[in-house]
């Protein structure tokens, strides 16, 4: 059974849904140190001008783990969202389908950005029809701080003998671990289909929110290359 392990991210890429859908069981790693101006907090979405970013502001003190940063919601993000998206989506040939979903997001408080990213993470997932188990790991149980020693460990818990990697996994994995807990280690290796969207030259590494409205529920079958 093949595990993937990953720190929850606000709206994803198509890469992140693709590591969702390769695995049979998928864990948001919420325990981990939050990194600044990573893809925790932020994505990016297409407009007649090229991409923009979509953020959430947030309230970090370092070394907070992904769980303990708070959203800043003295800031007006989620009407700066709206808007942004409206402007750019509204005419988008499936903006129904995701209408519901934004809505969440634009009016429900969020204390955290782990409780809001868990959110959309298992929505998106919803939406597109991946059926693989979504578990967070402050949920899970205690595992080890070492990396390499909390995802095996994680592995174990869940009866994996496969861990899905992200492609950039070989720069600071110690495979030797792997191998003495007997998991293989299978690297990802995506390659980002061309879509058709709205404003021009195809955008490759959006947020997945750009696919869905774009495609609807032929959303699954471009991600996995199908088309």
């Amino acid at each position: 059974m093949i595990v993937s392990i990953h720190q929850p991210q606000y709206m994803p890429w198509l890469g992140y849904f693709d590591k969702i859908d390769r695995a049979g069981v998928f864990v948001l790693l919420d325990t981990v140190q939050y990194k600044k101006n990573e893809w925790q907090n932020r994505n990016r979405i297409k407009t007649t001008d090229g991409w923009q970013w979509l953020t959430v502001p947030v309230n970090y003190r370092y070394p907070q783990s992904i769980r303990e940063v708070a959203v800043n919601d003295r800031e007006r993000w989620q009407h700066r969202q709206r808007q942004a998206i409206t402007t750019n989506y509204r005419k988008a040939p499936h903006w129904s389908l995701l209408e519901p979903f934004l809505e969440e997001v634009w009016t429900r408080q969020w204390q955290t950005i782990a409780q809001l990213n868990i959110h959309v993470v298992r929505r998106l997932v919803e939406i597109l029809g991946i059926e693989t188990p979504i578990h967070v790991a402050s949920e899970t149980g205690a595992f080890p701080e070492n990396p390499d020693e909390r995802l095996i460990a994680i592995a174990r818990h869940f009866g994996a003998d496969i861990y899905l990697a992200g492609s950039g996994g070989h720069d600071y994995m110690d495979m030797e671990k792997y191998s003495q807990n007997r998991l293989r280690v299978v690297f990802q290796e995506y390659r980002h289909p061309v879509y058709r969207q709205q404003f021009g030259e195809f955008i490759p590494f959006l947020s997945v929110i750009d696919l869905i409205l774009n495609h609807g529920r032929e959303s699954l079958r471009i991600l996995r290359g199908e088309h």
